[in-house]
């Protein structure tokens, strides 16, 4: 069984920047693929962000590429996400994932994309951003 808290959330003004934690709980963190979804009101969950279970990949959605950056650090049992340049449609709940498969190979975006591959998910965090 794998907890996952996010924090980090807020209301930020557009164009700065903002850094979600989320903290795993369980023995098996290190061991599984993590992403991070966000859902905005009236809409689906969608995909931001992944890194594999070693840390060695990384993947993002084309809208966030270049102003975010997905982080983990297994020591602390902790991925991160670190956004920058806040835009008008980011505003949403972000929620971390972790997946299903254990030091499983690595996949292609699509794979680290889709919502079933992940088996554990967090409360969210709401990130609201003024103009």
């Amino acid at each position: 069984q794998v907890q996952l808290v996010e924090s980090g959330g807020g209301l930020v003004q557009a164009g700065v920047s903002l850094t979600l934690s989320c903290a795993a709980s369980g023995r098996t963190f290190s061991n599984r693929d993590m992403g991070w979804f966000r859902q905005a009101p009236g809409k689906d969950r969608e995909f931001v962000a992944a890194i594999t279970w070693e840390g060695r990949y990384t993947y993002y959605t084309d809208s966030v590429k270049g102003r975010f950056t997905i982080s983990r650090d297994n020591a602390k049992n902790t991925v991160y996400l670190q956004m920058r340049s806040l835009e008008p449609e980011d505003p949403a709940v972000y929620y971390c994932a972790a997946s299903r498969a254990q030091r499983g190979p690595t996949y292609s975006i699509v794979y680290y994309s889709a919502k079933s591959n992940y088996d554990y998910w967090g409360q969210g965090t709401q990130v609201t951003v003024s103009s």
